[in-house]
């Protein structure tokens, strides 16, 4: 591993394999279920920081399972958009890239021992089939990542679960408004899936991938990605309306410069290194929303 290291920029190889860009994507829906539960219960700040480290954490194993199979099943190379790289621009092993994401696994069920200790066991059955789907995503005989079905994985175990779990490990139950402002977090990460598979669509199709971006068309999907955006605006935007969530939550529309701005890109390029910025915009999209929606909930709370 040292000579790996000696090969590039040291620390930094191993810091972009994680894809960091991406870890927000499990930070925010942590951050957003605990805020939920903030106004039910005295936080519990050491299972808060558990759940959030073993999120990320998995979050960044998942990557490297995708930079390991798309590399073995030759879909990355030296030209390819989007990727940590490590493999294939860095010269680090495959083997090192996989051990490292199940290390980063093991870690992060130690993790889950210590939340299953001071909640319930029940939790590890969830645990268990969430670290799963992370792997399958990309591993596997059937990778979830190349069906159509990709989006709705990853919106309901990355988005919707972490937030419900967050919330639960807090409170000890799931209730109705805690489901409801999970929706926005669903949606947004299965947002960032689709504009992924948009970018990637005519690689995709050569690789014999069958995402839902390939099968409706790219016009079709970036008006489902749309939709996405729109439906998660205007679901908060009514909770507000029938008084089921503060005020406080209509500071997401400080965010909505981000996903207009990505359908805007979309519409206007097609080539991968032109489209890569609407990609980053719908990534800090969920991010900066969860975000502003948590923190209107703070604020609701501490005004009190």
């Amino acid at each position: 591993m040292s000579h790996e290291l000696k090969a590039d920029t040291g620390w930094r190889i191993w810091w972009q394999l994680t894809r960091p860009h991406t870890l927000t994507a499990s930070f925010v829906p942590v951050f957003l279920g605990t805020m939920i539960a903030i106004s039910y219960i005295e936080i519990h700040w050491t299972l808060f920081f558990a759940m959030l480290f073993a999120s990320m954490l998995i979050q960044a194993a998942t990557n490297m399972f995708n930079e390991y199979y798309d590399f073995t099943r030759g879909l990355d190379n030296e030209k390819s958009v989007g990727i940590g790289g490590a493999i294939v621009r860095n010269g680090v092993k495959p083997k090192t890239v996989m051990q490292l994401a199940l290390l980063l696994y093991a870690i992060s069920i130690l993790l889950g021992i210590y939340i299953c200790i001071q909640t319930t066991w029940l939790l590890a059955v969830v645990g268990a089939v969430a670290m799963a789907i992370g792997y399958l995503y990309t591993g596997g005989p059937y990778p979830i990542a190349y069906t159509p079905f990709g989006e709705l994985f990853s919106g309901i175990f990355m988005g919707m679960l972490i937030v419900l779990i967050a919330f639960f490990i807090q409170t000890g139950n799931v209730t109705t408004i805690a489901l409801l402002l999970s929706v926005p977090s669903m949606l947004l990460v299965a947002a960032i899936m689709l504009s992924n598979n948009i970018r990637d669509l005519d690689g995709d199709k050569e690789s014999g991938r069958k995402t839902m971006a390939i099968l409706i068309g790219r016009k079709r999907a970036i008006d489902v990605l749309l939709a996405l955006f729109v439906v998660s605006y205007v679901w908060i935007i009514v909770l507000v309306i029938f008084g089921v969530v503060t005020p406080w939550a209509l500071l997401i529309m400080l965010s909505v410069k981000k996903p207009v701005r990505a359908i805007l890109i979309f519409k206007r390029k097609v080539h991968n290194f032109e489209v890569a910025p609407a990609m980053k915009d719908t990534a800090l999209t969920n991010t900066i929303f969860g975000f502003l929606l948590g923190l209107g909930l703070l604020i609701s709370y501490l005004l009190k």
